[in-house]
């Protein structure tokens, strides 16, 4: 097995993409107060994300993983048509929920929910450059799994309580991930097969680094999903309190 391999596989094994508010949403069974936190907490992922990938892109000194990371950062911003832009995708959805734009970016986020943007961003603008690639690796590869758990969800949704719910953002991204995946698999080939590398391979330090900026990342998406858990239990007690 490859060290892409082994590291793809440690990703899909992982708690991000393998916890109970997950396999709930997938089956639909989230109260409409915790649909609508997820719609707002979820939204900080999506109008913060294009500023860390350009904080990566900034701190990385190999051109070819740039190259990569530039097609991933021009993809976030539309491929070149603003109405493409998935911040804007994401505000159409809010809207088709009745979440105001106001509402979404006024609100104080979770601890859970900073934590992760934050922790994103550091990963991300880490001078450390195998660890920032392997933040940026964790988060592509995990994604196709993550939207074919949310995307059934909402479509659950949809037919029972938002007919009029616009799940493009969602859908528009499970389309893409392929791409994303495909990016990083080269901009890890970049890696290795650098002139500076003997036997076109990375150090076991850069290994190292690499394999802890991916658990990272995915440590911090784990916690953001283990949060809004947090949230609906302790809402569920102020209710029952009253």
């Amino acid at each position: 097995m490859t060290f892409y391999e082994e590291m793809r596989a440690e990703v899909l094994r992982h708690g991000a993409i393998n916890n109970a508010y997950l396999n709930r949403f997938k089956a639909g069974a989230i109260t409409n107060e915790e649909f609508r936190q997820f719609a707002v907490e979820f939204y900080n992922f999506a109008r913060f994300f294009p500023k860390i990938l350009v904080a990566q892109l900034v701190n990385t000194e190999d051109e070819a993983v740039a190259d990569e990371l530039t097609q991933v950062l021009y993809s976030e911003l539309g491929d070149g048509s603003t109405k493409h832009r998935h911040e804007l995708l994401y505000r159409d959805f809010l809207r088709s929920i009745g979440v105001s734009i106001h509402e979404a970016m006024a609100g104080s986020m979770l601890p859970s929910t900073r934590a992760y943007i934050d922790g994103m961003e550091q990963l991300y603008s880490s001078g450390n450059h195998a660890r920032a690639l392997g933040a940026s690796f964790g988060l592509e590869n995990m994604a196709i799994t993550m939207w074919d758990l949310l995307i059934p969800g909402l479509q659950r949704l949809r037919k029972t309580q938002y007919p009029g719910m616009d799940v493009t953002y969602f859908t528009f991204h499970r389309e893409l991930e392929a791409t994303h995946e495909a990016a990083m698999e080269k901009a890890v080939a970049a890696m290795e097969t650098r002139p500076s590398v003997e036997s076109g391979r990375l150090s076991a330090e850069e290994r190292e680094e690499f394999r802890g900026g991916m658990i990272a990342v995915l440590d911090y998406l784990e916690g953001f999903w283990k949060g809004l858990n947090q949230a609906e239990a302790a809402t569920d007690v102020i209710k029952r309190a009253s």
